[in-house]
């Protein structure tokens, strides 16, 4: 299907855009953006994390079962636990109205 000429006017074509960007804004943002997250990565240094600071006194590390056990067996029991007293509150409730 052609579109419909009219003389004097622009074609016509299917996309409408119901919000237009302006371009000096788009670059503004875009700007800001990145200017703002250059400056958050100069000032972090995790060069001087490798570095020990006086009084630090590290631990022995952890196991990787003691690792996943920790942070992801243990929140997920504390999840169903939480939500298992839900469960009976609730149900107790239903059962004396």
């Amino acid at each position: 299907m052609t579109p419909v000429r009219h003389p004097g006017r622009a074609v016509r074509s299917g996309v409408r855009y119901v919000c237009t960007v302006d371009n000096k804004n788009a670059l503004r943002a875009g700007a800001v953006a990145a200017g703002t997250t250059l400056m958050m990565l100069l000032m972090t240094s995790p060069a001087l994390a490798v570095t020990p600071d006086d009084g630090d006194d590290p631990g022995a590390g952890i196991s990787v079962a003691e690792t996943v056990g920790l942070y992801v067996l243990l929140p997920i029991v504390l999840f169903l636990v939480i939500a298992g007293l839900v469960m009976v509150g609730d149900k107790s409730r239903k059962q004396q109205g």
